[in-house]
């Protein structure tokens, strides 16, 4: 298997959150629902975004295919992506360490 990063970065429009309506809102609704689907699949590594609402922010998914042109059509096909309220950029990615024991709900 191969890993694979996409970075997602919101229009620009949608950085300032009087801009959303119910549509956005529902287009991320479906990009969780698709993450987590790729998560059942045994695709999805990880995938979150950094917490700052500028220009600067973004989010990362990472995944395990056969091959480059499947993570293009996985990030292609990302609600989020496809109905174009956030641009994706695809690059090859290593996973080489990692935590088993990191929990998401931990607190700091």
């Amino acid at each position: 298997m191969n890993h694979f990063l996409y970075k997602l970065k919101l229009i620009p429009e949608l950085l300032d959150e009087k801009n959303w309506t119910k549509k956005e809102n529902n287009i991320v609704s479906e990009h969780f629902n698709a993450l987590q689907q790729l998560l059942k699949e045994n695709t999805l590594i990880m995938a979150g975004r950094t917490m700052n609402g500028d220009e600067s922010a973004f989010g990362i998914v990472v995944i395990q295919t056969n091959s480059e042109e499947e993570a293009t059509a996985i990030m292609k096909k990302d609600p989020a992506v496809r109905e174009g309220i956030m641009t994706a950029e695809l690059f090859p990615y290593r996973v080489a360490l990692y935590n088993d024991e990191f929990n998401v709900n931990q607190t700091s």
